[in-house]
């Protein structure tokens, strides 16, 4: 690799507040030259960027893309071998749905050194705000991480079955759309509908805010609280224990009884 190809540095802001950042996060916005960052990275990070550095927001959200993953790819390659110090700035931790392993792919293929700096990620945001744990002694022997959709918004159609284990702890990124749905395949796969779950809008951030509800009644929870920010849907035995959450009351029915969702 030629020492004149440059660097980039894909970094993880964590999930909104500048002191959940890791130090070596920080001092890489700091000594940014060209910092191109998601669209969910707060105005309190960008602060930290210094005066002349070439800022570039990206727009990656889920469903709004403004910036295409090629477009991004080719961004950094060019202003890398431009020589400039190069940060490519990620909601969370850039290892769990960020991409990074195409970035990296990119971008070595083309001679480019790449350093990974790890964030918090939304889940671990969660459940320290939220004071429950992800994992629990005879509850919650695993935690997995998931996305509940495809590229195209379509509902993600293998693994459901390994997620069914009432010892998991399930979180669901990039799924508020898909809650319903969601929620419906666990069940169908056999996780009981009466299981906890959390759906948590802006973990970390100080306006963050969680709703307690069922497994069944996941979907209903999510629509009626009208989340419009990036929502962390969590489910397990564990999330029972959650402290400070806003608990979801489902609408009766004509009969008095409670609906739920499936």
């Amino acid at each position: 690799m030629s020492p004149d190809a440059g660097c980039v540095l894909l970094v993880g802001a964590g999930p909104g507040a500048a002191d959940l950042m890791t130090v070596r996060a920080l001092r890489a916005v700091e000594g940014a030259q060209a910092l191109l960052y998601d669209a969910l990275i707060t105005e309190e990070v960008l602060a930290l960027a210094p005066k002349g550095c070439v800022r570039i927001q990206t727009g990656k959200r889920s469903g709004k893309a403004s910036m295409d993953q090629g477009e991004i790819n080719r961004l950094m390659l060019r202003l890398a071998r431009k020589g400039l110090r190069v940060v490519r700035l990620k909601g969370g931790d850039p290892s769990v749905f960020g991409r990074s392993g195409e970035e990296r792919a990119f971008l070595e293929a083309h001679g480019v050194g790449v350093e990974i700096v790890p964030g918090v990620t939304a889940a671990s945001a969660a459940a320290a705000q939220f004071a429950f744990p992800l994992s629990h002694r005879g509850e919650a022997r695993r935690v997995t991480f998931a996305t509940a959709r495809v590229q195209d918004g379509a509902l993600v159609e293998g693994g459901w079955a390994g997620l069914a284990d009432a010892q998991t702890t399930v979180v669901l990124y990039m799924a508020r759309d898909a809650a319903a749905a969601a929620a419906g395949r666990l069940m169908a796969e056999g996780r009981a509908g009466d299981t906890p779950a959390l759906a948590v809008e802006n973990a970390g951030r100080s306006q963050a805010r969680a709703v307690a509800c069922t497994l069944a009644q996941l979907g209903d929870a999510v629509a009626d609280a009208g989340f419009d920010g990036p929502v962390a849907l969590i489910v397990g035995e564990a999330c029972a224990q959650a402290r400070n959450v806003q608990a979801y009351a489902a609408p009766a029915t004509a009969s008095g009884r409670l609906s739920r969702a499936v």
